[in-house]
């Protein structure tokens, strides 16, 4: 078992704080980190599709690489000597999701992803790991083999189950965040936001131009809406906010939903509310029928503009090169799979804090 180890105190903010971001995707936790003074040094992922927006708004390089084959030597190539060091990501989360709870998910390839990151832990020995994932990790086996390994390491290991309005994040997205320090005890800011104050729709994409389904806004092409066919139409207009399918003519109801007996998946084909936060932005939230992803007032689905937005990305972030065109499908994916950057921002200041505390 290794031991706690010691970090040399020295004059407040002459410590640099470096990190490593795997399964970085479009960048949102590297984004958060570095708001809070952590210096990411590279983010890993296998999509290439992924390169463009976190180099290009992070200023820090893109490794293509499948992290099963990240090695000890490509995470201390990144690591100057005397920095505090972290490693940080967000395993791919879809074995767990609410989506696949009926699933077998024994033989699936993407629950070796936690003790992929485990391994590459146990290899580097960083001073401080943090890992974000969905609350479901919590009761499957992986994620108590994870926090095991980690406290054999010597590593101080807490989690926490944050619900992100609490947090200033405009949408009801509840994450698992981890964090464990080799320095000392180490947690999570707790909440600052109480419900009155949530952030809401309004408050985050209220002031855009409005469109139409299938329209791209002449003065920024993120903000654009997929087309609805006809019938989604008569749906949409149908439909009103935190409303469901079960408030349509009969006509309307889609069959599989006249299966169910109208008592299930209530939330897809319905609308967001002005004045409450979004619902968990996925990666098919452009897609009227894929959740409660329509406009509060406008007649389409939000826009991937506002989905970025809602997942806290500034406006000015890039997500698609200039001169390229713009796929709807893989910038919705970038954005639906990405930690919201103002999670990371708690994420990096509580390491922050806690790295000032110890060292």
């Amino acid at each position: 078992m290794a031991t706690r180890k010691t970090v040399k105190r020295r004059e407040k903010g002459s410590l640099t704080i470096s990190a490593i971001d795997l399964f970085c995707g479009a960048g949102g936790l590297t984004h958060g980190l570095v708001k809070q003074s952590v210096v990411v040094k590279a983010g890993f992922d296998i999509d290439p599709m992924c390169r463009y927006a976190f180099e290009y708004n992070n200023g820090v390089p893109f490794v293509q690489k499948d992290v099963r084959k990240v090695s000890k030597r490509d995470i201390k190539s990144f690591f100057a000597s005397g920095d505090v060091t972290v490693i940080a990501g967000c395993a791919p989360c879809q074995p767990f999701s609410k989506y696949t709870q009926g699933r077998d998910t024994s033989t699936e390839k993407k629950w070796a992803m936690l003790y992929e990151f485990a391994r590459i832990v146990e290899e580097a020995l960083p001073d401080v790991v943090t890992m974000e994932n969905v609350p479901q990790l919590l009761r499957h086996n992986v994620y108590q083999d994870f926090q095991y390994r980690l406290t054999r390491l010597g590593y101080e290991v807490t989690s926490s189950v944050v619900f992100c309005p609490n947090y200033g994040i405009p949408q009801t997205r509840h994450r698992l965040v981890l964090l464990a320090s080799r320095l000392g005890p180490i947690k999570l800011l707790k909440p600052s936001v109480k419900p009155e104050k949530y952030k809401t729709v309004r408050q985050v994409i209220g002031k855009l131009p409005d469109i139409q389904a299938g329209e791209t806004s002449k003065i920024d092409r993120l903000h654009a809406a997929s087309t609805l066919s006809e019938k989604n139409q008569m749906r949409i207009k149908a439909s009103k906010p935190d409303g469901s399918w079960l408030d349509w003519d009969t006509g309307l109801v889609a069959d599989c939903h006249r299966k169910a007996g109208r008592q299930t998946y209530r939330s897809v084909y319905g609308r967001m509310s002005w004045d409450k936060p979004s619902p968990t932005i996925t990666t098919q939230f452009v897609g009227f029928g894929n959740g409660r992803f329509g406009h509060p007032d406008q007649d389409r689905a939000i826009s991937l503009r506002e989905g970025a937005l809602l997942q806290t990305f500034p406006k000015s972030y890039r997500f698609v090169e200039p001169g390229n065109q713009v796929y709807f499908k893989h910038v919705a994916r970038l954005i639906g799979n990405a930690v919201p950057v103002k999670l990371g921002e708690v994420i990096g200041k509580s390491i922050r804090l806690h790295v000032e505390a110890f060292a």
